[in-house]
């Protein structure tokens, strides 16, 4: 008889755990597409809005995006690399310090690198704003992104 109750219980705490998960996972999915879409909206991300641009500046902004990402995509792959090689370095059976601080240090100057073409970028976005526009631009603190900050330089 306890042997049943014993089964009968874990059975229910299974199924409830069970029933739960998909749940909480479909929630959090939908939450996050609900931000893509407010994003989205318009084809603008939100601080673009807020600029009033013209479509001229629209366009040059797109244009000037995409030579971003281009100049920007080898880096991200290099350091995605040299971020790789230290893993390998720092979990070696006998790790190189020497190895890993130069990979460090490699890693940095790419993400200094990154950096600089990211802050030409912002000037020169910047440079094509009338006077009210750039106020607000200087307020933004994504400055034009889609996203809260660099998130890993990203």
């Amino acid at each position: 008889m306890k042997t049943k109750i014993l089964m009968f219980v874990v059975l229910m705490s299974l199924s409830a755990v069970l029933v739960a998960q998909p749940a909480g996972r479909d929630q959090k999915n939908s939450f996050r597409g609900q931000g893509r879409e407010m994003q989205a909206k318009d084809g603008e991300r939100g601080s673009a809005n807020e600029m009033n641009l013209t479509d001229a500046q629209k366009e040059a902004f797109k244009q000037s995006r995409l030579v971003l990402e281009k100049q920007l995509q080898p880096i991200r792959n290099e350091i995605g690399e040299a971020e790789a090689r230290q893993k390998t370095l720092t979990t070696a059976e006998k790790p190189d310090l020497a190895a890993i601080n130069k990979n460090i240090e490699k890693i940095g100057a790419l993400k200094v690198e990154m950096a600089k073409i990211q802050a030409k970028h912002r000037l020169d976005m910047r440079a094509q704003l009338t006077e009210e526009q750039r106020l607000k631009f200087d307020r933004t603190k994504n400055h034009m992104r889609g996203d809260s900050g660099m998130k890993g330089m990203r």
